[in-house]
């Protein structure tokens, strides 16, 4: 049974930091592409952060450039976004995603709320 479980989301004040993480299960992970997408309310789905199946050169948002890391741990199955210096425009609930040829899986989503 493929899962992604994403955790680490919650309320936190403008400047400070969350780490979230994403657990994989019932696939081949290291093959995937994994990546971080947020969606605010009444806004679309964008992408925020991605890192190739080999944990090799990463992408960023414009947004979240120099603040966003995303790493991967292909012994674990398990794949980070760290954000720092969050602001209240950062508030979305935080999707993760793995893709690898037609195979594209989703988690369930985490909540992060910036505000003071």
């Amino acid at each position: 049974q493929v899962q992604l479980v994403e955790s680490g989301g919650g309320l936190v004040q403008p400047g400070g930091s969350l780490r979230l993480s994403c657990a994989a299960s019932g696939f081949t992970f290291s093959n995937y592409a994994i990546r971080w997408y947020r969606q605010a309310p009444g806004k679309e789905r964008e992408l925020v952060a991605a890192t190739p199946s080999t944990g090799g050169i990463t992408n960023y948002a414009d947004s979240v450039k120099g603040r966003f890391t995303i790493s991967r741990d292909n012994a674990t199955n398990t794949v980070y976004l760290q954000m720092n210096r969050l602001k209240p425009e950062d508030t979305a609930v935080y999707y993760c995603n793995a893709l690898y040829k037609q195979y594209d899986y989703w988690g369930q989503g985490t909540q992060v709320t910036v505000s003071s």
